[in-house]
């Protein structure tokens, strides 16, 4: 089997409308398409909702499901807010640090520029609750062959011990790339 792409992603908010008119308004996402029924197709349950997808570029889509009949929804408290977030890519700096400015100019509280050696991205939550990156590429494709390359090290070396492998220390030490070869 070869998978063609992801055909989308949904997520859990806590009104429809104000997710789509944020998303359109914050991050210029174009509103596709709708679908609301009383019933789970899947299962059958007597479960009304509201599913919105959104066009997050290159045939990409967010999508939401609004359920009014639940409990108001909540996060996993074992699992610290930064993990579980939505990445979007922008194309360049500039985009960034302008998305950054667009955000802030309408209250919305952002964090960074925080740069990740081959990224920098800033973060900011939306109207539910989840933790959104925006991010811009600053690496090249040495870094990310070198990256690609010691990844198998890295991720055993991780299985056994539980501790940062330093295969890839030069994205934060300040040594910068190529890594030196002590």
């Amino acid at each position: 089997m070869k998978l063609s792409r992801i055909h989308h992603v949904a997520y859990r908010c806590n009104d429809a409308k104000e997710t789509v008119e944020f998303y359109q308004d914050m991050l210029d996402m174009d509103f596709q398409l709708a679908i609301a029924e009383d019933e789970v197709p899947s299962t059958k349950a007597p479960d009304p909702y509201m599913h919105v997808f959104l066009d997050a570029g290159n045939g990409n889509v967010l999508a939401f499901f609004e359920l009014p009949n639940s409990p108001r929804m909540g996060r996993d408290n074992n699992t610290p807010e930064w993990v579980q977030h939505i990445a979007f890519e922008v194309a360049s700096m500039d985009d960034l640090l302008g998305a950054k400015e667009k955000l802030q100019s309408n209250g919305i509280e952002v964090l960074g520029p925080t740069d990740h050696g081959i990224f920098k991205s800033i973060y900011f939550f939306d109207p539910n609750g989840h933790r959104i990156e925006l991010a811009a590429n600053i690496g090249t494709p040495e870094m990310m062959a070198e990256l690609k390359r010691v990844a198998p090290a890295m991720l055993e070396e991780w299985s056994q011990t539980k501790k940062a492998p330093q295969h890839a220390a030069w994205l934060h030490d300040g040594k910068g790339f190529p890594p030196s070869s002590n």
